[in-house]
């Protein structure tokens, strides 16, 4: 009889597990992980922390870097179907990531194939009626563009899309928790931007007088003693 228990429970923790033992890895995309360290994700894209780009620095850090796998010295980026993958940091986490393929390498693939092959991977998607911006914050106008399919759990969402011009397939992932925060300080950003910007250009211009004047003052003495009317 205990036997015949314990081979219950057993079955019944095992029937438990299964959804967390095949459940996909939507943190990881290539080996680079949401919430990893700008650092991390340079290295592991062979490229230098250096080419981050400081996108709004208050209130919180916002940075992007921009990673070309086709331009790899890697032998397995020959053939790659990317043609650039653009990260977001929040505070030097890593919380969103864009991927624009290569118009020659997907030609002719359908949306079906796409799904197909990214299922593959990351399970049954849903195709939600919804619409995304892909693009950087840094553009002033921001194109939004339909979901053709989206695998997501309560933390991560990938999201296939195609661009408006061109047709070309991207996908937009992110993390909901570090999105969520890198949104809010965003808009925060460019509301104290927009705040300060009459100060801004009125210092802007007294900078400018400044310089003029002092370039005057530098070049004054020769010019004054060669002046002749």
């Amino acid at each position: 009889m205990i036997n015949i228990r314990n081979f219950v429970i057993s079955i019944s923790l095992a029937a438990l597990s299964m959804p967390l033992i095949y459940a996909q890895d939507l943190s990881n995309y290539r080996g680079f992980h949401l919430g990893m360290k700008l650092s991390a994700a340079a290295k592991l894209a062979d490229v230098k922390v250096s080419e981050a780009k400081a996108i709004y620095q208050r209130p919180a850090l916002i940075q992007e870097l921009e990673w070309r796998p086709q331009s790899s010295y890697s032998s397995s980026a020959q053939g790659d179907p990317v043609r650039t993958v653009l990260f977001s940091f929040y505070n030097g986490e890593l919380y969103r990531i864009v991927v624009i393929y290569d118009q020659d390498r997907t030609e002719g693939l359908t949306d079906g194939d796409l799904i197909e092959s990214i299922s593959a991977k990351y399970g049954t998607p849903t195709t939600p009626a919804a619409k995304i911006t892909s693009s950087s914050p840094t553009q002033a106008f921001s194109d939004s563009e339909k979901v053709l399919a989206r695998w997501e759990d309560s933390q991560y969402s990938f999201n296939l899309f195609r661009s408006p011009f061109g047709s070309v397939p991207g996908m937009l992932i992110f993390s909901k928790r570090l999105d969520t925060l890198a949104q809010v300080a965003i808009v925060e950003a460019i509301r104290l931007n927009e705040q300060e910007a009459p100060q801004r250009e009125i210092d802007r211009l007294k900078k400018e007088g400044e310089d003029k004047n002092a370039a005057g003052q530098k070049v004054r003495p020769a010019n004054k003693a060669s002046f002749r009317p």
